[in-house]
């Protein structure tokens, strides 16, 4: 599948944040946890998984707007588009909760993750608004 210029931007934009909030993470751990070693590992574990998430949500997302692109009744776009939206936010919800049953991956990390694919929308977005200008 080709993707287009913005989701490639997004998709190193997502791995770009999910690096600064394992460093982040880290060094807050090193300071603060009695185990930063095991607790910084755990958070990067979670930001990975949920950064992991939001990649393949935008695969998801460039795939059903090229679909509905190419659908000839709009009802049927409407509710195609509808279905894959709630399909993202159930993987997303399925991943939190998977994040706060395993003892290996932090939930805050898990959580700090979601934040890469937002990150991504806002840089990707400014980044069309200089080149406006």
């Amino acid at each position: 599948m080709k993707l287009s210029l913005a989701s490639k931007k997004m998709i190193l934009v997502i791995i770009m944040a999910a690096f600064v909030l394992m460093a982040v993470g880290s060094a807050v751990f090193f300071f603060v946890a009695p185990l930063p070693s095991i607790d910084a590992l755990y958070f990067s574990f979670g930001v990975i998984l949920t950064s992991a998430l939001n990649i393949g949500k935008v695969f998801l997302l460039e795939r059903a707007v090229k679909k509905t692109i190419e659908l000839d009744d709009p009802n049927h776009g409407k509710n195609y588009i509808r279905l894959q939206y709630l399909l993202r936010y159930f993987l997303t919800a399925l991943v939190l909760v998977a994040a706060g049953l395993a003892p290996f991956i932090s939930i805050w990390g898990a959580l700090a993750g979601v934040f890469t694919l937002q990150i991504s929308v806002i840089a990707v977005r400014s980044m069309k608004l200089e080149e406006e200008q």
